[in-house]
């Protein structure tokens, strides 16, 4: 087993019917641009029933149908916003906690420490987040929140932090594949492939999540020189 293998994020995700909501942060191979990719998935008709949308360069997630709207609470959210010189990506409204957290002072664990998994029982589905930070060096964080035991009883709470590595990056989701319950990801973020083409990359990850189960991506590519960005997004609800 080679655990310094760096994969090809098609081929992590191609097959697998249910990796739930992924974050992908890492470096585009010429190391020019900084890189984020969130996408959501759904089973149900109350999760599929969702897009994401731009507002001043933040991405949302929206009823596609409001009037089929079950329950917004864990559905409906900022997932990526801009904050200082970071940017957080997230699952959730933990996206607004991080934001308020780095506004006043503290840091991404920190303020993470308000929150925990979200309380779907039996599946405690994990709160995934990730933040980008800009300056003399491009760093990235990751973290998962997840359920300590099948009952929900405590939260474990998980940082990775990243250098920045040309055409180097990580990807972290919220489930192993699908069940009942859902099994919650495990380990350290996974290693993979950052090219410098965005669309290339866009299409890699769209074609290979599962048909009948995503919904939405959002992929964007930041010069780290200008802070010029480029984005890509898709919405399989049209």
């Amino acid at each position: 087993m080679d655990i310094y293998k760096v994969n090809n994020i098609g081929e992590l995700i191609n097959g697998n019917p249910y990796v739930g909501r992924g974050i992908i942060a890492g470096t585009s191979a010429d190391g020019k641009n900084a890189v984020s990719a969130y996408f959501i998935m759904g089973r149900s008709a109350n999760s599929r029933n969702r897009i994401f949308t731009e507002k001043n360069s933040e991405i949302f997630t929206e009823p596609f149908d409001a009037s089929k709207v079950e329950d917004p609470s864990l559905i409906i959210y900022a997932a990526v916003r801009s904050i200082e010189n970071n940017l957080i990506v997230t699952n959730g409204d933990q996206t607004d906690t991080i934001y308020d957290g780095i506004k006043n002072g503290l840091t991404f664990s920190k303020a993470l420490e308000a929150r925990c998994f979200e309380p779907d029982g039996p599946n405690w589905t994990p709160r995934i987040s990730a933040m980008l930070t800009f300056g003399d060096k491009f760093t990235y964080q990751m973290s998962i929140l997840k359920s300590l035991d099948p009952e929900g009883s405590d939260c474990a709470r998980y940082t990775f932090s990243y250098p920045s590595k040309p055409g180097f990056g990580h990807f972290i989701h919220t489930y192993v594949t699908d069940g009942n319950p859902i099994p919650t990801f495990q380990g350290e973020p996974e290693r993979v492939e950052i090219p410098n083409d965005i669309d290339a990359f866009t299409n890699d990850i769209w074609n290979n999540l599962d048909e009948n189960n995503k919904i939405s991506l959002y992929v964007r590519y930041t010069n780290l020189e200008n802070g010029e960005i480029t984005s890509r997004m898709i919405n399989k609800n049209k």
